[in-house]
């Protein structure tokens, strides 16, 4: 799996589970932050734990592959502008995100965006598992059912604040169960359906 995305814009609180987690209330509207292109890395690549952060963190999400340039789509045109949908692992330093009170940071490393294995189109994503695995030991595991807002609502959304290109990824947020991660752990993001994102931190 091979892309060059111009843009990867990540959503936070997405999962009701999740803000039951963090005890937050629900949002009005899609929280977005942007993670820059130098972050991406694939299937089988290294995370690197930087010596800025004691708290590396995972976070399992359904990731949205943009097919064409759109702007301001529709809710109901959204998903004939996806070109698929792969796993996602929004790795994040949890101590910066909290000292700096704003995320870039936090989220911008080289390798925070494991993306994988493989694009796959034609699939219903209203009702899959997804599942993160550390060194073989269930972390989370949700639904996709428990998106606050979905696929077909975040795609519209966002082409209305930004044009988006081919290529480009959206992060659709992270389930209840985000912990630390520590050097030498083997992190598998699972999605029913899409198959198993798999990466280890070095």
């Amino acid at each position: 799996m091979k892309i060059k995305p111009s843009k990867i814009i990540a959503v936070g609180l997405n999962y009701t589970d999740h803000a039951r987690e963090l005890k937050m209330e629900l949002p009005e509207n899609p929280l977005l932050f942007l993670k820059p292109p130098s972050s991406l890395i694939f299937n089988g690549d290294s995370i690197v734990y930087p010596q800025q952060t004691k708290e590396l963190h995972y976070e399992a999400e359904l990731a949205v592959v943009i097919k064409d340039r759109i702007k301001n789509v529709s809710k109901e045109e959204a998903l004939s502008h996806i070109l698929g949908f792969t796993c996602g692992n929004d790795v994040t330093a949890r101590d910066l995100q909290k000292s700096d009170g704003q995320w870039t940071r936090a989220k911008s490393f080289d390798t925070f965006c494991p993306l994988g294995p493989e694009i796959v189109s034609g699939i219903s994503i209203d009702n899959l598992d997804i599942k993160l695995f550390l060194n073989g030991e269930l972390k989370q595991s949700s639904n996709t059912s428990n998106m606050i807002f979905k696929v077909d609502f975040l795609v519209s959304f966002v082409s209305q604040i930004m044009t988006l290109e081919p290529d480009d990824v959206i992060l659709t947020g992270t389930p209840a169960g985000v912990g630390p991660m520590q050097v030498g752990d083997v992190v598998e993001v699972e999605i029913e359906g899409i198959g198993k994102l798999k990466n280890k931190v070095v």
